[in-house]
């Protein structure tokens, strides 16, 4: 591991951090490819990606990374070019130098051993494109590491001397900028200031760092940057203090208007050296100011090329462009462990909050008190606290859905079949936490789907399918739940098969008469298998049970649909976050217990006519029009015996994502408020029906219950028989 008092540290731990951006924004570039965009400027996403990922790496002395990095970008280079064509197969060759391209990035982050025999097989793949004429020119002796850039992100460095540019207007401006600390700790950029003086009329600009140290004696925080802008515009002082008017106080500003002199508009010769403002970032590899670090070289000069989009991916909201005076949205990196503390002293905050409600509550206040409309505005501001905590959590699901691109990949090449990954919903936003949870589970279920869902491509072609298998993975937000579906257009579930297998394996009885669903679910047992031998996808006993597992930690339940020929769905269902949740507050047998809101349509209470009974211990409400099954909650967790009567009985109607509903049976409705989730810890046994704990306002421990749980009829005592309905 890196030291942590080595002063170059910081920045490199920022340099893998945006090698993640750069690495997303390259499989973002090569899946459009794949789909047959024609768009150039694709290609230039997926070449500057791998350029500032070498451009990076040579600063910090990583040579491995960098060979590998530079014959990539040499293939694609011959691409941008147009000498080489990324048909099929060498699409597949770039996806797999991508993920290797990744591995390097992480054992060089991590400071593993590098995998130096799959990084000469791949490199010995990439220069079969180039041909034997092009492996000198991409030799990795030709390259050599440049040191991190002095000049500012998007910006084109110019070779030539900083002389001012010609008079094309009434009047020339010399300003010398120099910006202090506090200028970049309220998030303001030189860049954005550079670009938009130069956007007054023609500039060139020079930077001068002969005030910057040695690495030794490096402080990142501190600026040693200025620069010179010679300006030529029909403005006025004022006009361009206007710009850096959000900076005023926080730089050193000189502006000095030149003698004018009677000299020529500039010939077409000497266009190139004034130009808008604007440059490429692939131009230059360069970590965000104030944090430069390079030997001290002379003032380098700085031309303004026309606008060209940057390396990475754009941002999806669109930055602003710079000429209408608004900067560009700036991204502050933050650790996890100061988020998990907020998120941590949030919980505290609504419990507190919940706390104090009550005491208000006992003291028998006016509703209209002053306390009491104090307490809402309290209520209010802390559920807008609660939520802005969590959109800082919240994440979208993409980085995920691209590390499922590469496990199809290597899925399809191990088993030897063609498959594409459909994604959607790929902005969908989740819980940070639930995220990382979420990998393990998923990367079985594309294995199993890539292994046992899909044919081979005889089988599909004899079947009237494209030889092409397709698993679609899709991520959207319903009823205040994230619901991901894996879904494969394979046979699907071969259930006489699968019933065989857990008869064989002693898993059910060799008589059990069960249902399509229920066969289904036979794949969630333990230690079952259908694979017919061992592979390194599948085949040792370790099935769906272990995804099961995982999904229900996280609060989630996982549900199977197939039809014979034409496919499975996986549907995973999860909670947003694993922090808060909108809760009903109910009395079971006097235990107090927690439903979650998003599931409760309505209250009932229950008449004479309004229950009737199946068989005995198996009942039925009606209720709009139909019928549902009735739970007794303290049936079911063991808190009393079985009642024989209803009647007069409160019963909150639910209904599940699948559309399933049921009437609970319970005591009393307490309270509905915003309660904080706390896991059960692994010592405690998991009992059915219970997802989780949390603290009341009165310090009183509840449990949160799981209605789906409780109705797929796990608990200690089945108040009705599933089969019935």
């Amino acid at each position: 591991m890196s030291d942590p008092n080595d002063p170059m540290a910081e920045i490199r731990a920022s340099f893998f951090i945006e090698c993640e951006e750069l690495l997303e924004a390259l499989q973002d570039g090569l899946t459009e490819l794949d789909e047959g965009s024609e768009d150039p400027e694709t290609i230039n996403v997926v070449f500057r990606a791998v350029h500032s990922i070498k451009g990076g790496a040579g600063a910090f002395g990583l040579e491995a990374l960098v060979r590998f990095a530079h014959r990539y970008e040499t293939v694609l280079d011959e691409v941008r070019s147009n000498k080489l064509n990324p048909d099929h197969e060498a699409l597949k060759l770039f996806f797999l130098a991508a993920d290797h391209l990744s591995d390097l990035v992480r054992a060089c982050r991590d400071d593993q051993p590098l995998p130096e025999e799959a990084s000469a097989a791949l490199l010995e793949s990439l220069d079969a494109l180039l041909g034997d004429s092009e492996e000198e020119e991409v030799a990795p002796q030709d390259f050599t590491p440049l040191g991190v850039s002095l000049d500012l992100p998007d910006l084109a460095l110019d070779d030539g001397a900083g002389d001012p540019p010609a008079n094309v207007g009434p009047r020339r401006w010399t300003v010398r900028f120099k910006p202090e600390f506090e200028l970049f700790e309220t998030g303001n950029e030189p860049q954005m200031l550079l670009r938009n003086l130069c956007a007054l009329g023609e500039g060139r600009v020079t930077c001068d760092h002969g005030d910057l140290p040695g690495l030794v004696d490096l402080q990142p925080e501190k600026p040693y940057l200025s620069w010179t802008v010679h300006l030529a515009a029909d403005v006025t002082e004022d006009e361009i203090r206007t710009v850096f008017e959000f900076v005023d106080g926080l730089c050193t500003l000189e502006i000095r208007a030149d003698a004018a002199e009677d000299t020529a508009p500039p010939s077409e010769s000497a266009a190139p050296d004034i130009a808008p403002v604007e440059a490429p970032a692939s131009e230059v590899a360069a970590p965000p100011p104030p944090a430069e670090a390079a030997p001290a070289a002379p003032a380098n000069v700085v031309k303004m090329p026309p606008p060209e989009p940057p390396a990475t991916k754009p941002d999806p909201e669109g930055a602003k462009p710079a000429g209408g005076g608004s900067a560009a949205k700036s991204v502050v990196r933050v650790d996890l462990e100061r988020i998990e503390r907020l998120v941590n002293l949030v919980g505290e905050l609504v419990i507190n909050q919940a706390m104090l409600a009550q005491s208000l509550d006992s003291a028998g206040l006016s509703p209209h008190s002053n306390a009491m409309n104090g307490l809402e505005e309290f209520q209010r501001l802390t559920r807008d606290i609660q939520d802005s905590v969590m959109m800082i959590r919240a994440q979208p699901v993409k980085s995920l859905f691209q590390r499922m691109s590469r496990i199809v990949r290597e899925a399809s090449a191990a088993v030897g079949k063609d498959v594409r990954l459909i994604t959607e919903g790929e902005a969908t936003e989740v819980d940070k936490t639930v995220i990382e949870r979420l990998a393990d589970p998923l990367t079985h279920m594309i294995r199993n789907a890539v292994d046992h869902g899909l044919e081979t491509a005889d089988a599909r072609q004899a079947a009237g399918k494209s030889p092409e298998g397709h698993v679609r993975l899709t991520a959207a937000h319903r009823s205040g739940r994230v619901v991901i579906e894996v879904s494969d257009d394979g046979g699907g579930i071969n259930r006489k098969k699968v019933l065989e297998t857990a008869v064989k394996k002693g898993l059910i009885p060799g008589d059990a008469q069960l249902s399509d669903s229920e066969i289904d679910g036979l794949l969630f047992l333990p230690g079952f298998s259908t694979a017919g031998k061992v592979s390194n996808l599948s085949g040792r006993g370790v099935g769906m049970d272990v995804v099961k597992t995982a999904i229900q930690q996280l609060g989630g339940r996982i549900s199977i649909s197939s039809e014979q020929g034409k496919g499975t769905t996986f549907t995973i269902s999860l909670p947003l976050t694993l922090a808060v949740l909108d809760g009903m507050v109910v009395d079971v047998a006097g235990e107090t217990l927690v439903l979650p809101l998003n599931v409760v349509v309505e209250t009932l209470s229950l008449g004479p006519d309004d229950v009737q009974m199946l068989r005995p211990g198996a009942y039925v409400v009606r209720a709009r029009g139909g019928f549902v099954p009735l739970y007794d909650l303290g049936a079911m967790l063991g808190y009393r015996a079985v009642r024989t009567d209803y009647t007069s009985s409160i019963v909150l109607l639910i209904s599940l994502d699948d559309g399933t509903r049921a009437a609970l049976v319970i005591d009393g409705i307490e309270d509905q408020r915003q309660v904080v989730i706390k896991g059960l810890d692994d010592s405690f046994y998991r009992a059915p029906g219970i997802a989780a704990a949390t603290i009341l306002g009165d310090g009183q421990i509840a449990l949160i219950l799981d209605p789906a749980d409780i109705i797929a009829g796990t608990g200690p005592v089945r108040s009705v028989e599933r089969a019935a309905f």
